[in-house]
């Protein structure tokens, strides 16, 4: 056989090939496409979402319903691809791409937004909410549409409030049942200074790690604990290595569902309007996933043999009590939004 011809057949192959896998990857992207095969093939726009949790966690869960629900109100108009695991940058970069235009839509944690305004740290305060319904009846009103306008002139446009959960210590060392027990644990914190503190405050050591590092940091010791919700505990494995986890929710940090200002900016007003709306919907449906799974990991973890403690009333008010200064030091220009949340019923 001509050598001409075989080469020619294996180019073809190949070729096949590539388009046959982005295909598959096309559809992967974007389930919502599959609605609408006679309009997918050139919508007006396609945007990019990012999310740097995994695939199956609530917020990429969220993040895709949000495009599909765009997309089947747009009728493919406007196609979003979403991006997980950190493909696009972890959540700073995120967070600063959205601002630049690099990104067009992002699931971020309020904790990225501090720097972009320093108010944001209210709302990470410890032991700031009553319980979780106290938390979503102040950012379903008046206060949180508050906050959402405070990210006006900073490159981005909020969307919706998404759901991370309580957050809670775990260790490798032994159960936390009062203050005393977690001082000295060194605790591993996220970039951000209000967390670092806190912890310090309860006589523990903040050692500011990335959150890739921590399972190793646990196994090897050079951490004896570190802090998060009921999934990302789970979903990083970390409870094969640090079995004691104290129910404190020390904090409930919210996140935002954003746009950059300069995809917002090409939009017209019908389409804002209609990705408010699928935002908004998108969040109630992310909340409800993640109450659920956040039962259904703990259920799975205490079969596994994790230890979980409860805090007794009084020690809940001893660590609350421990960490005032922390209020000062980040918010004592905004005691009065403090106050209005706590008058919150």
């Amino acid at each position: 056989m001509n050598k001409r011809i075989i080469k020619i057949g294996g180019v073809v192959l190949l070729a096949g090939t590539i388009i046959l896998a982005s295909y598959r990857f096309f559809q992967k992207e974007n389930p919502a496409e599959a609605l609408f095969p006679s309009e997918s093939q050139n919508p007006e726009y396609v945007f990019t979402y990012a999310d740097n949790q995994p695939d199956g966690y609530p917020t990429t869960e969220g993040a895709k319903k949000f495009a599909e629900l765009v997309w089947e109100r747009t009728k493919g108009r406007i196609k979003i691809k979403v991006f997980t695991g950190g493909e696009m940058g972890n959540e700073n970069e995120i967070a600063e791409q959205v601002q630049y235009g690099g990104i067009d839509f992002a699931r971020v944690s309020i904790m990225t937004l501090t720097d972009v305004n320093p108010k944001f740290n209210v709302l990470q305060l410890p032991y700031l909410y009553r319980d979780e319904t106290h938390m979503w009846k102040v950012l379903d009103g008046a206060i949180g549409d508050e906050f959402m306008d405070e990210l006006k002139g900073s490159g981005a446009v909020a969307l919706s409030w998404y759901d991370a959960g309580a957050r809670h210590f775990y260790n490798t060392l032994r159960p936390i049942e009062r203050v005393e027990d977690i001082r000295k644990m060194k605790i591993r914190v996220a970039k951000s200074d209000m967390m670092a503190a806190v912890v310090e405050a309860l006589g523990a050591k903040a050692v500011p790690l990335a959150y890739s590092d921590v399972y190793a940091a646990l196994e090897t010791g050079y951490i004896d604990g570190a802090e998060n919700n009921w999934p990302s505990y789970e979903t990083m494995n970390h409870y094969e290595v640090a079995k004691y986890i104290t129910l404190d929710a020390h904090s409930r940090i919210p996140e935002l569902q954003i746009a950059s200002q300069a995809t917002w900016n090409r939009l017209n007003e019908e389409d804002r309007k209609i990705i408010k709306e699928c935002g908004e919907e998108s969040a109630m449906y992310e909340r409800q996933i993640f109450a659920v799974r956040e039962q259904e990991v703990r259920e799975r973890l205490t079969k596994a043999g994790c230890i979980v403690t409860e805090l007794s009333p009084t020690e809940q008010v001893r660590f609350r009590s421990a960490v005032m200064t922390v209020y000062q030091t980040y918010c004592k220009d905004n005691i009065d939004v403090v106050n209005r949340i706590a008058q919150v019923q």
